[in-house]
């Protein structure tokens, strides 16, 4: 089922929720990152996401925040969604967003990260090329992607 939910700009009074949705998501999708790992990437999330650049969000009824999208254009820093709200268009409303509104047409996945990588193919990103490294310099491979034109 694909619902519609209205984009907001997300709020330093959202930090620490949308920090739970990173947290239960990277958890439920990367399975290639251990415990020390996630620990040592949220304080990261919080500087080099949520305080430096755009984050837009999407909220449930009671107005918690169940997914978000950070935007430094034109790529994709950050895509991340409530594990109980995967599957839900969710993640393809913030995408077509950011595409649409926000002229997106890069994307960084982690290459262990199947889903994502397939998620991302799905609504027309292709693979531009390979890093060894993240974002943060640890040893988790990038796949560099881009809007196919």
């Amino acid at each position: 089922m694909t619902l519609s939910f209205q984009i907001s700009n997300l709020t330093p009074e959202d930090h620490s929720r949308a920090l739970e949705v990173w947290e239960t998501s990277v958890r439920a999708t990367h399975d290639f990152l251990d415990e020390e790992t996630i620990r040592s990437l949220k304080p990261l999330v919080q500087e080099a996401c949520l305080n430096s650049m755009p984050v837009y969000c999407i909220r449930d009824k009671s107005q918690t925040v169940i997914g978000f999208i950070g935007v430094d254009a034109p790529k994709i820093e950050a895509l991340f969604i409530d594990p109980d709200w995967r599957g839900k268009g969710i993640g393809r409303q913030l995408v077509e967003y950011a595409i649409n509104e926000l002229e997106v047409e890069l994307v960084d996945v982690n290459e262990q990260n199947e889903q994502a990588l397939g998620f991302y193919q799905h609504l027309g990103f292709e693979v531009a090329h390979r890093s060894d490294v993240d974002g943060f310099g640890k040893p988790f491979p990038l796949l560099h992607l881009k809007l196919a034109e």
